[in-house]
Order: C-alpha cells, then sequence, then structure tokens
C-alpha cells in the first residue's frame, strides 16, 4: 500500500484534494507508476500499479474505470457494468477522450503525458442536480475539435447544474514547441492558444486554451497547486512524452468516498 504521505516524493500523487464533501479529486505523479496499458511496462505490471492505485484512493479493486484514448471527440457514458481496469470479467475499455458518470458513483481515470487532464463535477448533488462527474483527456486534436465543450454538454444533459473543472499538469505554453503555421492555424479559433518558447519560436499553450474553453462553456475552474511545477516537460516527478518518449503515463482521477 503506498504511504499517506501528502503530495511529494513519497506520495503517489501529484495532488489530492476532497473538492466537495464526499467528493475527491487527484491527478498522479510518476510515484503511481506507469498506468498505461500502451506504452513503458508489461501488462502485469500496469495492473499492479492499478490496483496499489485503487487501494490507495479506497475504492475497490477493479472499480477504476479507464478509456482507451485516440485524441477523438467522443464521449462515453459509464453504465453501471464492472470497472475496467483489471481485465478478468471487466467491461471493455471505451474509445473516447472523455468519459461521463451521470451519478458520479463512479471512480473515473484519464490518462496524459504532456496533454492536459481535465477532471469535472456536478456540484449542486444537494440542490437537486446529479452529482455527474466526467475526465477529459484534452490533447492539440482534442482541443481542436471540442473535446471539452462536448464534455461540458453531454454532462448537463444528464442533469448536471453547477459544473466545476480541475486541470491536471501538462506540457506549459513555453515547452510545447509547434511548426509556426500550426500553431497560427489552432490560435486562429483559440487566440489563447498562442506562445512562444524560451528560445522565441512557434508554441501553443493548451491549458490557457482548455480555460478559455472552459469558461465559454460555463464551467468555472478549481484550484490545483501540486507538488513542484505543472508542467510535466520541467517535473521530472511527473511523466512527458516529450521527455521520455513511453515512459508512463500520469492520471487525472474523480471519486466519491
Amino acid at each position: 500500500m503506498y504511504s499517506a504521505a501528502g503530495p511529494g516524493p513519497a506520495s503517489p500523487f501529484y495532488w489530492n484534494a476532497e473538492v466537495r464533501p464526499g467528493l475527491r479529486v487527484a491527478f498522479t505523479s510518476a510515484a503511481a507508476g506507469n498506468l498505461a496499458l500502451h506504452v513503458g511496462d508489461d501488462a502485469e505490471g500496469v495492473h499492479e500499479n492499478r490496483r496499489r492505485l485503487e487501494d490507495s484512493m479506497g475504492v475497490a479493486a477493479g472499480a477504476l474505470r479507464f478509456m482507451s484514448q485516440t485524441h477523438s471527440d467522443r464521449v462515453a457514458i459509464v453504465d453501471g457494468s464492472a470497472g475496467s481496469g483489471h481485465g478478468t470479467g471487466a467491461s471493455p475499455a471505451p474509445h473516447a477522450d472523455a468519459m461521463v458518470s451521470r451519478t458520479g458513483t463512479h471512480p473515473l481515470a484519464v490518462l496524459v503525458a504532456d496533454c492536459v487532464p481535465i477532471v469535472l463535477a456536478d456540484a449542486s448533488v444537494t440542490e437537486g442536480g446529479t452529482g455527474a462527474t466526467a475526465v477529459v483527456h484534452a490533447g492539440r486534436a482534442g482541443v481542436a475539435n471540442g473535446i471539452v465543450a462536448h464534455a461540458a454538454r453531454t454532462l448537463r444533459r444528464s442533469g448536471a447544474r453547477d459544473l466545476t473543472a480541475w486541470i491536471g499538469p501538462s506540457v506549459c505554453g513555453s515547452c510545447y514547441e509547434v511548426p509556426e503555421d500550426l500553431m497560427r492555424s489552432v490560435a486562429a479559433a483559440l487566440p489563447e492558444a498562442a506562445s512562444r518558447t524560451r528560445a522565441g519560436t512557434a508554441a501553443l499553450d493548451l491549458p490557457a486554451a482548455v480555460r478559455r474553453q472552459l469558461g465559454d462553456a460555463g464551467v468555472g475552474v478549481g484550484h490545483v497547486a501540486g507538488a513542484g511545477p505543472a508542467c510535466t516537460l520541467e517535473n521530472p516527478a511527473l511523466f512527458s512524452h516529450r521527455r521520455a518518449p513511453g515512459a508512463g503515463r500520469i492520471a487525472g482521477l474523480v471519486w466519491r468516498t
């Protein structure tokens, strides 16, 4: 079992907080191990990392739901079946880049290693709302094709009334170097995405673009202050595809206690 220490070198979490009574949001660090089946470790090692993470979260083994992420605009609705974490007897991971639990009772995970992980929750459960939750994987393609707004719309169609989002670690606008024409293309629709590296070359600020999209969708953004820089490339305690391709993926998590 993981150490009970707070975020830091001995913790599997970059940030972990009870954001509402009975609702927790967290983002893991590399200390949680690689949580993705498509990179790095063998499958059994990943399953063991997931089991240990569930134990640290205090949720049932196999309860944590994962997606098969494809940089799409697809949103999956989680049903009442078993979790998708460990294979035997579990429902398959949906091919999607956002996942919604309409009741908020399913622990959800999104995996990243430079893309932007987003957790959303309906805060109005005590005022007639649903308590619905969601996780979103927003890479460059996802930001461009509107996955953030699509997830928010899906939550609202499910009855959510008062949405808040938490944005986890990702590559920052000073580190995400891209070709000039690509930066200009994305910035044509989202000016906040335009950025420059410290060397002055073209870059994308995906966290800023995500904040703009959440604001346009009427979603407030909660505070996240984790252990060290929020840039995955700059923080060695986080996985970064740009720094070490295939090394692993961190997770954004939401669950009820």
